[in-house]
């Protein structure tokens, strides 16, 4: 093993933009007005980068002709809509607080992430699919239906006073969104020069809440300089220019479509290409080719049913060449796949947190593709990372430990909550991310999962992702998650749930030979699982706690060792 530390730091010879959000888009509109900027198709909406900017303008001046104030929070409950894009870029220039909304959240999250933040206005569509938003919020604001247009007096959510609503025409008690850019005025926009005179790139600009899998969500509060300044080293590291096209079907209300897709490509000229409200395959395929596209974002999941649509091989996909996979990992036959199949041969692998605006280390389309197959890349510019052992050590190349990172894109804190913030962020401003890494010589790194995830069976460490790729090689496995599952013997058993492709037949001995043949006998999975799918997040992130629990239910108090499954199933 290597003597050196696992302690690396992306020296750049690139500095830190020091602009705000509004700064950055006045200076990029005005190099490329001309140039396509937003494609929102499901809305019939096409912009160039100039009438961009002066609808982000007049949206940004509406806001503050509401009454609205220097950190003021502006919530937004909506699927990806051309709405969504424009207040990204509005409320900040505004000197307000944008705070993202889960658009899968309920009554009682909505009102948690409302009054936690206390949110002065809300922006949300009438309904989406079954979602039906301004019923929701009614049952939490039944005075709206007597309320003037911001002048919103709620019990239950004592900081909202507006509600601006994403349809053609306004409901009792809230404004339309055409009413909105209609405030913005000469007037206000005058008003708008004075509150952009007064802004500083270290203030707060947005609040997004994390999973909240263990306890209530917490409120990342990220500054213009971390999200500005992530976006751009995302779109270097892709090589974005203003003649790129980026299909974006994550959602806006994650870093992903924020940060990843938004901002990296204003802060490059390049053209936002929205194909859907929510994630739809086909939707993405028809959006790629017919425009042309030159980039896609997705978690794997996302990938997976692009690939396997029936009608894949229809679409002329040649003009890709770019876009990032992340969200969760990576399985490298899936990412072989994407390079071959869809023309993606500098896709990039992106690993990052919302608390670090998110992302941390990237892969480049220069790097191996050994490389950007094995591992997330390596640091980002002007980003530091260590990873430690339970000590807080630094431990060596090539041993896993727990990765940290400190630099420009840690979020300011948790939104008023110090205890909790203080948990992350250590006095020496390293946020401890609760990941396992390793890295190796050369600094590329592979995330080996969660601390909360490593398998601890018999007093032998096993990291599930490790066991995930390795079944990814199975012809029959489509999709693979594994974790830990209580055992009164060993502690922990290795549990695999599998899904299987279309018409392929398995069983839980084939899999388990399989490993058996290739692996340590205390990889090999005890517990085999056919399923049809996993439960996850809106942002396709794998809810493995869901997993543990409903085999906990399944084989009940750990007892003595049970026999390995030995079911067979046929996928369909």
């Amino acid at each position: 093993m290597s003597h050196l530390p696992s302690y690396v730091h992306g020296a750049s010879a690139k500095p830190l933009l020091g602009e705000t959000v509004g700064a950055l888009l006045d200076r990029v509109a005005a190099a490329h007005p001309g140039r396509p900027a937003l494609v929102v198709r499901t809305q019939a909406v096409r912009l160039n980068y100039g009438d961009f900017h002066a609808e982000v303008e007049r949206v940004a001046a509406g806001l503050l002709a509401l009454g609205l104030r220097r950190g003021d929070r502006v919530g937004i409950w909506a699927p990806n809509r051309a709405e969504w894009v424009l207040l990204q870029f509005a409320a900040p220039k505004a000197g307000l607080i944008l705070v993202n909304i889960n658009p899968a959240y309920r009554l009682h999250e909505l009102e948690y992430a409302l009054n936690m933040v206390q949110c002065r206005a809300l922006v949300l569509p009438r309904r989406f699919k079954s979602s039906h938003y301004l019923d929701l919020l009614r049952e939490l604001a039944p005075e709206l239906d007597e309320a003037a247009p911001g002048a919103l007096a709620c019990a239950r959510l004592p900081a909202l006073r507006d509600v601006i609503l994403l349809d053609d025409e306004a409901a009792p008690g809230t404004r339309s969104w055409r009413a909105l850019v209609g405030m913005g005025d000469a007037v206000a926009l005058a008003r708008l020069r004075e509150a952009e005179r007064e802004l500083d790139f270290d203030d707060p600009v947005n609040i997004q809440f994390t999973s909240g899998t263990t306890g209530a969500p917490k409120g990342a509060t990220l500054t213009h300089h971390n999200i500005v300044n992530n976006g751009w080293f995302i779109g270097e590291a892709m090589r974005l220019t203003e003649r790129d096209r980026l299909c974006i079907p994550v959602p806006f209300y994650h870093c992903f479509g924020m940060v990843l897709g938004n901002l990296a490509c204003v802060t490059h000229g390049a053209c936002m290409v929205i194909p859907g409200e929510g994630f739809d395959a086909l939707a993405t395929l028809e959006a790629v080719a017919e425009e042309r596209c030159t980039g896609l974002h997705g978690v794997p999941t996302m990938f997976i049913a692009e690939l396997e649509h029936p009608r894949f091989r229809e679409f002329d996909l040649s003009s890709l060449r770019t876009g990032i996979m992340a969200g969760s990992p990576c399985p490298i036959e899936v990412m072989r796949r994407v390079v071959d199949e869809m023309h993606m041969a500098e896709v990039t692998i992106a690993y990052g947190m919302t608390e670090t605006s998110p992302v941390s280390f990237q892969t480049l389309p220069g790097d191996p593709l050994e490389r950007r197959v094995d591992s997330v890349g390596r640091v980002h510019p002007h980003v530091e990372v260590k990873l430690v052992d339970e000590a807080g050590r630094i431990v060596p190349r090539g041993q896993p430990g727990e990765l940290c990172t400190r630099g420009y894109s840690v979020m300011l804190g948790y939104w008023q909550d110090e205890a909790r913030t203080g948990e992350a962020i250590d006095l020496t401003g390293w946020m401890h991310t609760g990941d396992l890494a390793t890295l190796d010589e050369d600094g590329y790194c592979r995330i080996v999962g969660r601390l909360k995830d490593m398998i601890i069976r018999g007093g032998e460490n096993v990291y599930p992702r490790e066991i995930e790729e390795f079944l990814y090689t199975h012809p029959k496995v489509l999709d693979v998650q594994v974790f830990g599952v209580p055992d009164a013997k060993f502690g922990e058993q290795v549990c695999a749930w599998v899904r299987l492709r279309d018409g392929a037949t398995a069983s839980a001995a084939e899999i388990q030979d399989y490993c058996r043949h290739h692996m340590a006998y205390f990889k090999v999975p005890h517990y085999v699982r056919f399923v049809d799918a996993f439960p996850m997040t809106v942002t396709g992130k794998v809810q493995k706690y869901l997993m543990r629990q409903a085999m906990v239910d399944e084989l009940g108090e750990p007892g003595e060792s049970a026999p390995p499954d030995t079911a067979s199933r046929a996928a369909g």
